[in-house]
This record gives C-alpha cells, sequence and structure tokens, in this order.
C-alpha cells in the first residue's frame, strides 16, 4: 500500500537545495500560494523567493513572458550572484519551457531551470532535480554530485527501514514528556555509567540539535561520556559553513567531539554511528537528529533515549527498542537564517534541572 500521509514535498527539496548552492534569487514559476510557508521561511535563511503568480490565464495561454519579466526584475532589483526558476505543477501541466525563458529574458546572471513538480513519490527527486542542472552549470563537481546521489539513496532507504516512510500511516506523537526523559538521562549520566551522546544531524537542524550535548554536558561535566558529531568538513557550500560555525560553538561550550561523518551524510553515517557505540561499550546512548539512522543491532541492550523533530518518528523509535523518544517539535523554523546554535526545549529542560 503506497502512503496515506504527507509527504515531504519535492518543489520544497528543490528550493533548499538551490539554497545550499548559494542560490540567491529562487523564482517558483506557478500560482503565487505554492510553496509559501517554505518560500517565507527560506527568506528568513538569506534567498529571495519571488513567484510568477501564473493564475487561470496563464494556464490557458502560458507563463513564458512572465517568467522572462520575473528574471529581468530578479537580476535589477537585487543583483544576485546566481538565480534558480524552480519549477512547480502548473509549470509541468502546462509544458513551459524553462530554459528557453531563461535564455529568453537576456539576464546574464548565472542561472538554472529546474524541471520538477510535486508528483514524485519521493522528495529527493527535488534534490537532484537542482543538483544535476547545478553540475552542467559548473557549480558542483562531477564527483560532488555522484556522492549527493549515494547520500540521497542512503537517506531514502533508513526512511524506508525506520523512518516516516516505514508504513503507509503513523500516528503523530510529541513523545515522552522531556522533564521525565531529562530526569532519566541526568540519573544515568550522574550515576558514574559510561555514556555515549551522538549528534546526527541533518544539515541546519544540527544548530538545536547541539544544543541537546552542550547542555548534558553543561549540566553533568564530569560524566564519563563520549561526544560524537557528523560536523566533518565535507558538502555543499551551506552545510559546510553550517558544520564549521556548529563545532566552534560546541567547542566554545567546553565540548570537542569526535567527529565522524558530515551534515549531509546523517542517513549513510548510522553503521558508523553503531560500529562506534559498539567499541565505547556504554551503558547508556542518547541519539539525537536522526536516531533511527543507527540500526537497532547496535543499541541493544544499550538504554537509549533519543530527541526527533518528527512527531511521526516516535513510534518506529520506540519499536526498535529506544527506552524514550522526545520530540522538538518547532525545531525546523527555529534553525532557519541562524548561524550559531539555538537553545532547544529538551536543554533548557536539562539546565532546569541543575543542582538537583
Amino acid at each position: 500500500m503506497e502512503y496515506v500521509q504527507p509527504r515531504p514535498s519535492s518543489i520544497v527539496a528543490s528550493l533548499y537545495t538551490a539554497r545550499d548552492l548559494g542560490v540567491e534569487v529562487a523564482i517558483l514559476h506557478g500560482p503565487s500560494g505554492c510553496s509559501f510557508k517554505h518560500a517565507r521561511l527560506l527568506e528568513e535563511d538569506g534567498m529571495r523567493v519571488l513567484t510568477t503568480s501564473l493564475g487561470e490565464n496563464e494556464f490557458i495561454f502560458g507563463g513564458q513572458g512572465v517568467l522572462e519579466r520575473v528574471l529581468r526584475y530578479a537580476e535589477a532589483e537585487f543583483s544576485p550572484t546566481r538565480m534558480a526558476v524552480i519549477g512547480t505543477c502548473v509549470s509541468m501541466i502546462i509544458g513551459e519551457d524553462i530554459e528557453a525563458a531563461i535564455e529568453g529574458s537576456g539576464v546574464e546572471t548565472p542561472t538554472i531551470g529546474v524541471e520538477i513538480h510535486a508528483g514524485f513519490r519521493e522528495n529527493i527527486d527535488g534534490v537532484l532535480a537542482v543538483l544535476e542542472p547545478a553540475a552542467r552549470a559548473g557549480w558542483i563537481a562531477g564527483d560532488e554530485l555522484e556522492r549527493q546521489r549515494r547520500l540521497l539513496a542512503a537517506a531514502n532507504q533508513v526512511e524506508r527501514l525506520r523512518g516516516a516512510a516505514s508504513q503507509p500511516y503513523i500516528e503523530p506523537s510529541r513523545g515522552d514528556l522531556k522533564h521525565r526523559a531529562a530526569h532519566r538521562l541526568l540519573d544515568l549520566a550522574r550515576s558514574g555509567k559510561k555514556g555515549v551522546a551522538v549528534l546526527n544531524a541533518k544539515k541546519e537542524t544540527a544548530y538545536m540539535f547541539a544544543d541537546e550535548l552542550c547542555a548534558l554536558h553543561e549540566v553533568c561535566p564530569e560524566a564519563e561520556i563520549t561526544y560524537l558529531a557528523n560536523l566533518e568538513d565535507r558538502g555543499l557550500p551551506k552545510v559546510r559553513a553550517d558544520a564549521a560555525r556548529i563545532l566552534a560553538g560546541m567547542k566554545e561550550r567546553g565540548i570537542d567531539p569526535a567527529l565522524l561523518g558530515a551534515l549531509d551524510e546523517y542517513g549513510e553515517n548510522g553503521e558508523a554511528v553503531g560500529e562506534r557505540i559498539q567499541e565505547i561499550k556504554p551503558d547508556f546512548a542518547f541519539l539525537v537528529g536522526v536516531p533511527h539512522a543507527v540500526p537497532p543491532e547496535y543499541t541493544d541492550g544499550i538504554e537509549t533515549i533519543s530527541v526527533t523533530n518528527g512527531p511521526r518518528q516516535v513510534a518506529p523509535l520506540k519499536a526498535i527498542g529506544h527506552a524514550m523518544v522526545v520530540v522538538e517539535v518547532d525545531l525546523h523554523p527555529k534553525t532557519l537564517g541562524v548561524r550559531e546554535i539555538v537553545e532547544s526545549e529538551f536543554g533548557a529542560v536539562l539546565r532546569s534541572m541543575n543542582g538537583e
């Protein structure tokens, strides 16, 4: 049976990928309301998102002229170094030639056309729809494109095996109460037992997930805990810059984590994290970000507390044996546009228990 719960949009995935490539203006070629929420949020991250605002007239007669005018406006108004035109369901249905419009507009700004719509079952198609023309334009190397293909396939597989795509419908849940999970985590850390705390997060979400580890270290600085983080220097421009900032922020807060993987390798990183956990042989594990990337055989017999930002991720994590699961519901909008570690709700709860 196919999914009956909403799934991420390929169009939105294209927008985020354009941002990661340093695109300064993205133009959605479709109705004004298409992907509105994420378009607005991405402007918090420094990328201007415009729309051609296609209506009934363009549905019938086409919107190439409108797109050409918006391209010229964007170049004159914002003087961007890179632009991208992102397709929509409407532009696909009416058969718009995005590349012809870019050429016809006469803009000199390096611009790629992204042929995408929301009809793809997997949102990773939206990522590849941007990376492929970016590679042809010389914005990324061929080997980086192939690396991204591999990482996307791995992330997709993790979601199908143990994530929100593992069942046709998963009941959303807010998970365990944060104060109860915090009490248990602190009891374990203060008991003298050996622990491991792992940041294995997706891209900019690490700005908040890193705070969970910082809070644990702040409250239990003497605990026997090994800290791991996927902050190695690889990936698209924004991803690498984010990793450097987050690592610097963790070091300022007294944590010098062992690096294991990069911020875009969260899906592929599970086996490596699991092997490191088995080498450490901890009594408890604290996994934040994409905890379901770690296969359950690596945490079997280890009391595991995890933090996710997906309400539909709680049940799958419980099913693979995680003792407690915490959800940071508002994480994603709070990590757009930031350039330093952001306090998490669970981190705040941990800090409030300092001295108890």
